[in-house]
């Protein structure tokens, strides 16, 4: 199946919130900052939200969730292990690297994650424990794409250096559940561009 993908760029630290669409039917996910421009894109091209998905719970990655359940009453999805980070400042991290603490209201879904299938608004996708960049860093596996967050990015990875985030879990994630993945599929990350699994193979300096 086909799906839309639209990347839109979000708050000072450039974060990537991504719209997947499949006709009418989308998912949010990542929606850091921008509320606004995050709700004009769907209003624009007549979507109906079915749900916010989280990659990982630092606040440049949930700052619009609020704004988003309000405007289209719609569920957030999210680690049962960062679970308590939409609430706490000090723990998204919004104390330390934000002008202005961030908060969000609890996850109406927190996920115990295991490589878990789902479908939401027939948009079919599965749920992959990712941890290294944070304990709790899920991606989102679609028919010839990944969602990754910050774990994944072009010619390098994410931070380990944050509060649960770990190296060598971060370079395991990478090699066992990426690496494993069909060269052409396609890799979107929480900044910055675009890649594929098999560009990142071939050129990825960590790897």
């Amino acid at each position: 199946m086909k799906y839309t993908v639209k990347k839109i760029i979000t708050g000072f630290l450039q974060e990537n919130c991504y719209i997947v669409s499949n006709g009418h039917n989308a998912l949010i996910i990542d929606p850091g900052a921008d509320a606004q421009k995050i709700i004009q894109y769907i209003h624009d091209e007549q979507l109906v939200p079915r749900a916010i998905l989280l990659t990982h719970g630092h606040f440049d990655h949930i700052g619009a969730v609020n704004a988003l359940k309000e405007t289209f009453a719609i569920p957030v999805f999210m680690s049962e292990k960062e679970a308590d980070w939409l609430e706490d400042p000090e723990k998204n991290l919004s104390n330390t690297f934000s002008p202005h603490p961030v908060y969000a209201d609890k996850a109406e879904f927190n996920l115990d994650v295991q490589n878990c299938d789902r479908c939401l608004g027939d948009i079919h996708f599965t749920m992959i424990p990712t941890p290294g960049h944070s304990e709790g860093s899920i991606s989102f596996l679609f028919d010839d794409f990944i969602i990754v967050g910050d774990t994944l990015f072009y010619e390098s990875i994410g931070r380990s250096d944050f509060p649960t985030g770990d190296a060598n879990t971060l370079l395991n994630t990478i090699r066992q559940k990426f690496m494993t993945l069909p060269d052409d599929i396609i890799v979107y990350p929480g900044h910055g561009q675009a890649t594929t699994i098999g560009h990142e193979r071939q050129h990825n300096p960590y790897l």
